[in-house]
Formats: structure tokens, C-alpha cells, sequence
């Protein structure tokens, strides 16, 4: 199973890293996962969650 946020679904992308002269490489980018407690339907559960989700308080509002 790939490591996405499960709040808002964000997970890791993909493309080109480009260096002075103009050569292409590929290079992905990877959200700032963390794995926390959350009370879902009434169990404590280990979830991933994007720091932003977590910032911005969308797992209470989620669960």
C-alpha cells in the first residue's frame, strides 16, 4: 500500500529535476506524512495524515 495522507489523499509526485546545462532527470516529491492516533468510528487508530491536514485541524473534523 503507497503512503498517502488519508484526509485529503495527497501523496507523492512526480517529474523532472533540471540542472544548469538543461539535462533532465526524473525526481519525485514527497508530502510530509506523519503517523498519528485518531479516534475512528469509536477505535483508536494509527493513521497517516500530511502535516497540513494535521496544522489546519482537518482530522478531528474528518473522523
Amino acid at each position: 500500500m503507497a503512503k498517502r495522507c488519508e484526509i485529503c489523499g495527497k501523496q507523492k509526485q512526480f517529474g523532472n529535476t533540471i540542472s544548469f546545462s538543461h539535462k533532465r532527470g526524473n525526481r519525485a516529491w514527497a508530502p510530509n506524512l506523519q503517523r498519528v492516533r485518531a479516534v475512528v468510528n469509536g477505535s483508536n487508530k494509527r493513521i497517516y495524515v500530511c502535516t497540513r491536514c494535521l496544522r489546519s485541524g482537518k482530522v478531528e473534523r474528518a473522523l
